[in-house]
């Protein structure tokens, strides 16, 4: 990465200058390149294989994390479907920049693991509870003291201790009697070794597989290691099933007479709303669901920092689940600030033309796939006119402030359902009660499959 990049702040800036733009925009593009990250792979392989080495897969577990909870339990059955070796370490978890709502994720995890873990074949305690520091300690302490052979058993075991709630402090003394329980200080250390090695290798989070040069976040993105193990001859079986496939979005058979409401709370500078976004739009028009677009500023212009080291994560995250969805990305000019602020002052009146949905999904094939330099007046008539609107008209609206208020009463709705990035939905029923809320792009399939819940009990 270039050191005046580095200097000028990186994924931080809300309003950079045209040469900073530029500078990011290039930086970023380089980064995510597939072709870069091919020649990673190659690079990894020819010299594991030189020196003769197992595939190796390190992963990152916080105790009190339930998205570590659920790829705890995935561990054994990797290392029985694969040649692999697992190294295992224990972490504390994101702070400062790279958890911008301590309050709010906790509370989230737990019910989004809820949600995810039988659609996996997994199990998460309900109800569960976030357990607390006392009980933390000890659950560090418990899985200090475990060999390697017996960490994927134990770490599944404590989970469902202290996620549980009830007697968990009795319950984790069984678990000292089967597994033994190392000293506060040596429990700390191992925390403090596997946070070293977390930075070392440039991430922040539990829940982590790393393998040559590539991070997979929990059961979520298992489905992209087992794809590259395979690639690699490294499965056990000589099927090409994957243990944790990605659950498909669902655009039928059931179809609703709009009855229903699909809220997407998106933002034009999230480059997971970018690839994720007309797909949404495409599951409203498949299951005949009323759609309503909620745009909200992206997190940066709304004073929520984002670290250097997270924003990279996810640029290169969003590049490879772009790759599974068969979407365009990659092409990326970065439109924070003013470029943003002046294509929300057109919504209104794209509204009124019932081409808002256009305007936003015009605005993010620009800015992630075509590389159209937004923050020019050229780059918003391209916008504008990809949309099928008119520029000529746009030009005596445009750079006005009435917006703001309609995008902060979005961002506070959203808060208001635990959720506060994008993309987040939110499925409404006729009398407007939320059947379901989830955030990520990871969680439509999840959204396609209540409607089709929700029109089957119709039925019945």
């Amino acid at each position: 990465m270039s050191e005046q990049f580095k200097e000028q702040g990186g994924f931080a800036a809300m309003d950079p200058s045209p040469m900073k733009r530029w500078i990011t925009s290039r930086v970023i593009r380089k980064i995510i390149n597939p072709a870069r990250r091919q020649k990673v792979w190659r690079k990894a392989e020819r010299e594991r294989v030189k020196l003769g080495q197992v595939h190796s897969v390190e992963y990152f577990h916080q105790v009190d994390d339930a998205y570590s909870h659920l790829a705890a339990q995935a561990l054994q059955v990797l290392l029985d479907r694969y040649d692999i070796e697992l190294t295992y370490h224990q972490v504390s978890g994101p702070r400062g920049n790279n958890l911008p709502e301590p309050e709010l994720l906790p509370r989230l995890s737990l019910w989004d693991a809820a949600l995810v873990s039988g659609h996996y074949g997994l199990g998460f305690p309900e109800p569960a509870t976030l357990p607390g520091s006392g009980l933390v300690e000890q659950a560090n302490a418990i899985l200090a003291s475990v060999s390697d052979s017996d960490f994927p058993k134990a770490a599944v075991a404590i989970g469902e201790v202290i996620f549980s709630g009830d007697d968990a402090e009795a319950a984790l003394k069984i678990l000292v009697e089967t597994y033994g329980e190392a000293t506060a200080d040596a429990a700390k250390q191992k925390v403090a070794r596997g946070d070293a090695q977390l930075a070392q290798l440039k991430h922040y989070s539990g829940a982590m597989f790393y393998y040559a040069g590539e991070w997979y976040w929990g059961v979520d993105r298992l489905y992209h290691l087992e794809k590259r193990l395979q690639s690699l001859g490294a499965a056990r079986a000589s099927d090409n099933n994957l243990a944790f496939p990605r659950p498909e979005i669902e655009g039928g058979p059931n179809r609703d007479n709009g009855s229903l409401t699909l809220e997407i709370y998106a933002s034009l500078r999230s480059p997971y709303t970018a690839l994720i976004f007309d797909r949404a739009v495409q599951l409203a028009s498949d299951t005949g669901v009323t759609l309503v677009l909620r745009p909200v500023l992206p997190m940066v212009m709304r004073g929520v920092s984002l670290s250097r080291q997270k924003g990279l994560y996810i640029f290169g995250d969003a590049t490879r689940e772009a790759a599974s969805l068969g979407v365009e990305f990659g092409k990326f000019y970065d439109p924070i600030g003013t470029p943003v602020r002046r294509c929300y002052s057109l919504f209104s009146w794209a509204g009124e033309q019932g081409k808002q949905v256009e305007l936003m999904s015009s605005f993010l094939k620009a800015a992630f796939a075509q590389g159209i330099n937004t923050n020019s007046d050229a780059g918003q008539q391209a916008v504008v006119e990809q949309a099928g609107l008119s520029w000529s008209q746009a030009e005596q609206i445009i750079d006005n402030e009435d917006w703001q208020e309609e995008l902060e009463n979005n961002r506070t709705t959203m808060y208001g359902f635990d959720c506060w990035g994008v993309p987040s939905f939110r499925l409404l029923d006729a009398q407007g009660k939320s059947l379901l809320a989830v955030w990520g792009q990871d969680r439509l399939w999840l959204i396609s499959r209540k409607i089709q819940e929700a029109l089957e009990n119709r039925q019945a």
